[in-house]
């Protein structure tokens, strides 16, 4: 368990990627600094929600008169920079790991129709552990997947695919008014490094890159937990 925090230590608020379930942040969290106060969003596993609504979830937990930092993973981070565009009181950072703030891969954009056929509960574990995972992939790993993935209707991931395709927040990056921290994975299959090109022209960037997959808080969670700490440790807290 985290230490009690303290009013001028920012919280670490986790949005998790496409799974929702938070269960693959596991491992990130205990590679942190065990007195940083960690809370982890999950989404509704069997609904079909929208970015908008997802949004309003998290609002709906982040903390009250209390500092707080966002880091969005992968899926979440149209919905991190949403909320930190809006600049609610206690936010003072966002930080974004392998995330995007518009379709990532805009060549599948034409492929939204054929979204809902793909075959996510009968696709072997191994086929999904290599775009997310690749080479940094163990048992460990893949079971973690299997059992995130298991505990959301394929229906809903399907939907989230097709947001992800559909999703442009760019046009919120210049009401960003936070330090912003981008985590980039050198060796990611899913976000090309050219999706981090929509932040460069942001005064209060900084740009981390690591070696790992997709997955990057999942297979070099102390090497994300270093980055993220450091990051904690430069912005400053507030309140309102």
């Amino acid at each position: 368990m985290s230490a009690v925090p303290h009013r001028d230590r920012a919280a670490l608020v986790l949005l998790p990627g496409m799974d929702g379930t938070g269960l693959l942040l596991a491992g990130f969290r205990r590679a942190l600094d065990p007195a940083i106060r960690t809370v982890v969003v999950s989404y509704p596993p069997d609904q079909e929600i929208d970015y908008t609504g997802l949004e309003g979830i998290v609002r709906g937990q982040l903390p009250q008169d209390e500092p707080f930092v966002l880091l969005a993973e992968s899926f979440s981070g149209p919905i991190g920079i949403s909320i930190a565009a809006s600049r609610p009181a206690g936010l003072c950072g966002l930080i974004l790991a392998c995330s995007f703030a518009r379709n990532p891969r805009p060549l599948l954009a034409a492929l939204r129709p054929l979204v809902w056929l793909l075959p996510i509960r009968r696709a072997p574990i191994g086929l999904l552990a290599w775009p997310t995972l690749g080479r940094f992939a163990t048992p460990a790993l893949r079971s973690e997947l299997a059992e995130a993935l298991a505990r959301v209707s394929p229906f809903v991931v399907r939907s989230r695919l097709r947001a992800v395709l559909e999703i442009d927040v760019v046009g919120l990056l210049p009401k960003v008014d936070v330090p912003i921290l981008y985590l980039r994975a050198s060796q990611d299959r899913l976000v090309p490094r050219s999706a981090s090109g929509a932040f460069s022209a942001i005064a209060q960037i900084r740009f981390a890159q690591v070696e790992a997959p997709h997955f990057l808080l999942q297979a070099c969670p102390s090497a994300a937990a270093a980055h993220v700490e450091a990051f904690l440790r430069e912005v400053p807290g507030r309140i309102g």
